[in-house]
């Protein structure tokens, strides 16, 4: 495994649990399980680190940031819906996205499961990321918008569901933070292991290893 994979982060103020993180980027097209029957890449791929399990989930379609611990109390926090860690996801759109749409975003739209929950949404200039593989197919005569997303929620394909539910179709989308971590540093494939942040840390330490994954993400 090349050593640039493994790079270890800076801790930053009083932080927890040294290397019981690992912040990933993630492709497109890549399974966010370690194993498949049907020849799709997985996280094997990428990542050689036994007793680490995915916290959460990011679509085979979606790129970015993905947690992996080692810590089940840990998996838990980030993964479960209840805790409403923020998420924001960077999303490119197909046509020029309305204020008007970007308010129903951020007030709530309604789903066929249901009201999301009041999010942050803006527009946002074009930004500065990595060659998406296969590359986005766009139509000569129709705009495209970016916008930054945050939501509290992990519905299934929720940000897709979103944006179209306004009359804006997701064209690529890419998780760029989660709580306080970020992507920052971290090219596309990459991933490093660091300690817990003080967001997350626990009021006591729970002794147990991590459990079975849960599915959540957009």
């Amino acid at each position: 495994m090349p050593e640039h994979r493994k790079r270890q982060a800076p801790v930053q103020g009083a932080k927890l649990f040294q290397d019981a993180l690992i912040v990933f980027n993630k492709p497109m097209n890549v399974l966010c399980q370690f194993s498949d029957s049907e020849g799709k890449r997985t996280l094997a791929d990428f990542i050689e680190a036994p007793g680490y399990y995915p916290a959460g989930r990011l679509d085979y379609d979606s790129e970015g940031l993905m947690l992996l611990t080692n810590q089940g109390w840990l998996q838990a926090r980030i993964a479960e819906p209840r805790f409403k860690l923020p998420k924001t996801y960077l999303v490119q759109v197909e046509g020029d996205i309305t204020d008007a749409a970007l308010l129903r975003l951020a007030e709530g739209v309604d789903l066929k499961d249901g009201p999301t929950q009041p999010a942050q949404a803006q527009r946002i200039e074009t930004p500065v990321l990595w060659t998406r593989e296969p590359p986005v197919r766009f139509r000569k005569a129709i705009p495209t918008n970016w916008i930054s997303l945050r939501i509290t929620e992990g519905r299934n394909r929720q940000v897709r569901r979103m944006t179209a539910a306004v009359g804006f179709p997701t064209l690529r989308l890419v998780r760029w933070q989660i709580g306080d971590l970020k992507l920052d540093g971290l090219g596309l494939g990459e991933w490093r292991k660091q300690a817990v942040p003080e967001q997350l840390a626990p009021v006591s330490m729970p002794p147990h290893p991590a459990g079975r994954r849960r599915r959540h993400g957009s």
